[in-house]
């Protein structure tokens, strides 16, 4: 694959999960050389560097995926928005991705995970996996999280859950689903213009 696929994050959280998941679930990736995750601090802050980042560039080849929380808001508002920003900067194939609703959605979509990445086996039960069916649609998956695993603290969280999230078939956040399948199809046509190049 030539060039990278260049992440542009709203939190560090998303980084810290993105940089231990992906090298496990794309075989051979290395952070640095195959993806890059820039973060930034919220919304407001990815929105206004969209633009800036986008027309900056200067290494051909690379791909952009920009991915942040949805949060209750509009999700094709949301997709419209961020998509004509990339647009305007001269970067229309860059893909959009939003987590349903929070990041935390993922976890709560493969509770598997969340027993093994905190060694709470309550947190995969019968009970839990019927509670937590659709993912997406709990406003906020952060405060379940909480209540699942006392302890659970965002960035520390997200590096643990790194290491145990599996396949978008274990996981029932279609949120997520999207993304790995999204990143998979954006490192497809990168390989395929690469080799077409050589």
């Amino acid at each position: 694959m030539a060039g990278r696929i260049v992440f542009l994050l709203e939190e560090p959280s998303m980084k810290d999960l993105l940089e231990g998941l992906l090298p496990r679930l794309m075989p051979g990736w290395v952070a640095g050389e195959h993806f890059l995750c820039v973060k930034h601090e919220g919304k407001s802050d990815l929105d206004r560097s969209i633009p800036r980042k986008l027309s900056a560039w200067q290494f051909p080849g690379d791909r952009f995926i920009v991915v942040r929380d949805n949060d209750g808001a509009d999700c094709a508002a949301v997709l419209a928005k961020l998509k004509g920003l990339c647009a305007a900067a001269g970067r229309p194939d860059t893909l959009v991705r939003l987590a349903c609703q929070e990041l935390e959605a993922w976890y709560l979509g493969d509770l598997s995970a969340v027993a093994s990445a905190f060694d709470q086996v309550k947190a995969d039960t019968p009970a839990t996996r019927k509670r937590f069916a659709e993912p997406d649609s709990w406003q906020k998956p952060s405060v379940e999280m909480q209540r699942l695993v006392p302890s659970f603290q965002k960035r520390a969280g997200a590096r643990a859950m790194a290491q145990y999230l599996r396949e978008p078939e274990f996981n029932r956040s279609p949120s997520y689903g999207k993304f790995i399948d999204g990143v998979r199809r954006v490192a497809g046509e990168m390989a395929t213009a690469s080799a077409s190049h050589v």
